[in-house]
Formats: C-alpha cells, structure tokens, sequence
C-alpha cells in the first residue's frame, strides 16, 4: 500500500507529481529523507524532518512545511495503517521553476508511507566498490540529495554484477566511506568497535547517531577514526546502520564468510528496545 499527501489531499498509489518541464525532473533538485513507523512507534522522527528543511537549503530549495506541520502529517498518515503496520516514511522536496538554479519558493512538498516490513536479522553479502564517495567539493554531500544516488546505484549495480548484495565505498583518500546506501560499523581482530569518522563524504546517519549513543550507554565505546579497507579483512564482525533494516549483518565480505556477531545483536536489540519507547 502507497498513500502520498500532495497538494492537500491523500491519495493511493503512484501519485503524478512532475510536469516534464520542473526543474527537480530535468536537473535533480530533489531531497529526501527516510524515517520508521514501527507498530506504531515513531523513532527518531523529528530529526528525520530537521534534515529534510536542512537538505532543501543546502540545495536551494524551501520546504513549504516546518517540522511540526510535517510530523502531523506524518502521524495523520500512520493512523490510516493497520496498528501492527511496519511503514517507510519518505517525505520529499522539489523543485518546480527556474532555469539552471531552482527558484526556492516554487518548491513543493509531498509526502509518502508505504509498508515496508523490517528485514529480517540474515545478513548480507558485501563486496569493495570500484567507485567512490565523492568530496564535499564536488557535490551535495551534506544533503540527503535525490541526485546522489546515481552513484550508490552504480555501486549496486556493479556489486549485484559480481553476485552480491551490497557495496562498500571508499573516500577518495582510500579509505573506508560506508555501504552504497547505509553507514558501515566493523569490529576488528582485537575487539574495538569502529565506525568511519565523519569527512562531509557520507551523511551522518541519524541511526548510527542513535546506535552509538545506546551502545555507549551499555558501556561500549565506538571509536570514529578513519578505517583503512585491509581491516575488513581481518574483522571479527561488519554490520550496517540505517533507516531501512536499522541494524543488519554483512555475514559475507569478498570471500570471507562472517557471523552476525554479538555486538550487531546488541545494538539492535537497543535500537528495537528504544523504539518501543518513542
């Protein structure tokens, strides 16, 4: 089931939005932004909609509504699923006018829900990427911008080509990025756990934000430092954060095969744990 608020109403299905003439559609000035409804449950929602206001900015774009009109819009829509319902919840920012800059006023707003059940705890398989992240001087890399996702996409592709699920990208000082589509924590030979430091190539998540933040309250430390790609091949544990599968196993990278370890089964344990509380 897709229901999408635009122009004022709710609808079913694939609603039309773009004229063949926006600017979102012929030049890629869109964002976008991913939160959870879980059973009800809404984890993290407010700052899914801060970024969504803070993407548009970064590409010249207005969003129409402020958080607080979004998130009711967004609890209206929730109500309208079944109370078990696990949903995905993508509001979206476009541009309509302008030439080669988008005029930010005529940007509009729409917003979707649609089931998306949380996936299972079975891992996946992962694999090093030809291409990488580029640099904050290249690109909007400090906005979740539709047009990024040509090159996770390119990434998938080729992993998909070599049969496997998902890609690991490097920075372009060669080191470790995070997944195609989520941010990457590993485990190393002597037990630390790592994330890739933040360096304005990949978006702070606001699940490995959240991830972290429980872990430490158990009393296990992240380290955030730069990650070179040769401890993938020695780490004990790889696994994923982000909106979609929230904590997931890589349970293969190249030819090793991993276990979904206990630090991932930890964290979402917390992270399933937090959100029956949000």
């Amino acid at each position: 089931m897709y229901l999408t608020y635009f122009d004022g109403r709710w609808s079913e299905g694939n609603v039309p939005l773009y004229g063949a003439m926006d600017h979102s559609l012929w030049l890629g000035s869109s964002v976008f932004d991913g939160a959870r409804a879980l059973r009800g449950h809404l984890p993290d929602l407010r700052p899914h909609l801060e970024r969504v206001l803070a993407s548009s900015e970064k590409l010249g774009l207005r969003c129409p509504l402020d958080v607080d009109e979004m998130e009711a819009l967004v609890r209206e829509g929730v109500a309208k699923f079944p109370a078990d319902a696990e949903l995905y919840i993508r509001p979206l920012v476009f541009g309509t006018d302008g030439f080669l800059i988008p005029v930010a006023e005529a940007s509009r707003f729409a917003l979707t829900i649609f089931d998306a059940p949380l996936p299972p705890f079975s891992g996946f398989s992962a694999c090093l990427s030809t291409l990488l992240r580029p640099q904050p001087s290249m690109a909007p890399t400090d906005a979740k911008a539709s047009a990024l996702y040509a090159n996770s996409t390119r990434a998938m592709r080729e992993a998909k080509a070599r049969g496997f699920d998902q890609a690991i990208m490097l920075d372009a000082d060669g080191n470790v990025a995070e997944f195609a589509t989520s941010n990457l924590f590993l485990v190393t030979a002597d037990g630390a756990v790592v994330t890739p430091r933040l360096n304005g190539t990949f978006l702070a998540g606001i699940t490995r934000a959240r991830v972290i933040a429980l872990l430490a309250e158990e009393g296990v430390r992240v380290e955030e430092r730069s990650v070179a790609p040769a401890e993938l091949l020695s780490a004990r544990e790889i696994f994923s954060t982000g909106n979609y599968g929230k904590v997931t196993p890589c349970t293969r990278y190249e030819e090793r095969m991993l276990e979904a370890g206990p630090v991932a089964h930890r964290a979402r344990a917390l992270y399933l744990a937090f959100t029956e509380t949000s």
